[in-house]
């Protein structure tokens, strides 16, 4: 058996793309879970993948992942809280292709600029908290199954919170999914928290524990590269959320690229600091491809697209670097900072 750690990134319904990986590597028996560090999406999908695999094992954790997926689908959209609206969605979706393609301005950026959840007041409503508390949290905290460690940013200090074992609540993950620009802060213990990934997309200080795999597995959604300029205020707000988003990680990849070189020249003593061997799946031309509302508007086609890449990555990894898990790494560090 070999064992390996997750870490798992956050993007709205663009996180449908790591279900399918996940999809693909729970076929794998062979492929243990020691570990999931999730933000956003991703703490979604591990606080599923970890309830279904102490429920049930790999086929129930499946079974769960689909399960929120296609609740998520039935959102439509996040910024949508009145369920009669739902039917007329697929209209205000063309007519919103239709207005961006054609006006030199765009109306939902513009929207998005003047737009608060707190415009509601208290008759706004989180729509993922039904999703969310649909999750059996006895198994989404239990010390069985793989260790989960759940991201959040403290909207006041702007410092990182992981929130693991039993202070992992429905609370701390829709605080970790919590977009500010659509949902409002949640307020956990007297603190308030937006989404974890402004401090880390994902975190993965936490998996650097002696006890854990030395082996982590990204599963990144944010693409690092953009091939067209954003222009509209949308693109333009959503390219500086994937920086700011991407900056976190980078900055702790590069903190792992410095210890694995002084580990490599012999200036530190043999186990005195952790080699770790990373590993990434990652599909940037198709995130390239999708506009910047769509991670917003979780529609069941834009999901099963997403899905199905997942799993058509997780299958290229396994082909071509599961051989590596445990002797190398498979990301050139060196080449992704150049």
């Amino acid at each position: 058996m070999t064992a390996i750690s997750l870490a798992l990134q956050g993007g709205g319904a663009h996180g449908a793309y790591t279900w399918g990986v996940l999809d693909r590597l729970l076929e794998e028996t062979d492929l243990e879970f020691a570990a999931i560090s999730g933000t956003s999406a991703g703490a979604l999908n591990g606080a599923a993948l970890k309830a279904g695999l102490v429920a049930g094992g790999r086929e129930a954790a499946r079974k769960r992942l689909r399960r929120l997926w296609d609740d998520i689908a039935d959102i439509g959209d996040f910024r949508v809280l009145l369920p009669w609206f739902q039917p007329f969605l697929p209209m205000m979706r063309m007519v919103q292709d239709v207005t961006e393609a054609l006006m030199p301005v765009s109306p939902q950026g513009m929207a998005a600029q003047i737009y608060s959840p707190y415009s509601w007041g208290s008759a706004w409503r989180n729509p993922l908290e039904p999703v969310i508390r649909d999750l059996d949290f006895s198994h989404v905290c239990t010390a069985a199954g793989p260790a989960l460690f759940i991201g959040a940013t403290n909207v006041r200090t702007g410092k990182a919170r992981i929130f693991r074992g039993d202070e992992i609540t429905p609370e701390a993950l829709m605080a970790s999914a919590c977009l500010p620009s659509v949902f409002q802060a949640v307020e956990i213990g007297g603190e308030a928290y937006w989404d974890g990934g402004f401090a880390g997309n994902p975190s993965l200080w936490p998996l650097y524990d002696r006890a854990l795999p030395d082996d982590i597995l990204i599963v990144h959604v944010n693409p690092l590269r953009r091939e067209s300029l954003p222009e509209t205020p949308l693109e333009i707000q959503n390219r500086i959320n994937e920086i700011s988003f991407n900056a976190t990680l980078l900055s702790e990849l590069r903190s792992i690229a410095f210890v694995r070189r002084l580990i490599a020249e012999g200036r530190v003593l043999p186990g005195q600091m952790k080699d770790l061997r990373l590993h990434m799946v990652l599909d940037d031309r198709l995130m390239n491809d999708l506009s910047a509302s769509s991670k917003l508007q979780p529609s069941g086609a834009l999901i099963q697209r997403l899905f199905e890449a997942g799993r058509t990555s997780g299958e290229e990894f396994l082909n071509n670097c599961s051989d590596k898990i445990g002797r190398e790494s498979s990301v050139d560090l060196a080449a992704l900072f150049g």
